[in-house]
């Protein structure tokens, strides 16, 4: 656990395209016409189609793999993700998942992360806390 420190943090940046909601849905088989139909959308209160909530999820994750490659073999996995989704994501939107390590378990080998999830605006659209277990 010596290769993390409290403060640590790490982030990426993604443009979310129709193409990335669309092979979400692919994948994990989340057909909400939220999501894929423009027209049921605008009979929403978001008004036109939002990304699925869990891609801001994926997107942690792979922060999360960023934090997880510093480790020494045999390396660490992500265990538990704790997020409340706060605001849609849109088609187009620039999304900046961030994690900052807030505190280390020594005795469970475990980090824990603040996650946040913000768009081009600096609107938090996903928030909580996600958990590394170092092996």
């Amino acid at each position: 656990m010596d290769c993390y420190a409290v403060g640590d943090t790490a982030d990426v940046a993604k443009t979310v395209s129709e193409y990335d909601i669309y092979a979400f849905a692919g994948i994990v088989g989340d057909f909400y016409a939220v999501h894929l139909n423009e027209e049921f959308a605008k009979t929403t209160r978001f008004e036109k189609r939002i990304a699925q909530g869990c891609l801001s999820v994926g997107f942690l994750s792979t922060v999360m793999g960023y934090m997880a490659a510093k480790a020494p073999n045999p390396g660490a996995v992500s265990h538990r993700y704790d997020i409340t989704f706060q605001a849609p994501v849109y088609i187009g939107d620039t999304v900046t998942a961030r994690l900052e390590l807030r505190q280390k378990d020594e005795e469970r080998n475990t980090c824990i992360f603040t996650a946040t999830v913000t768009n081009q605006d600096g609107t938090v659209v996903a928030s909580g806390d996600t958990y590394l277990k170092v092996l």
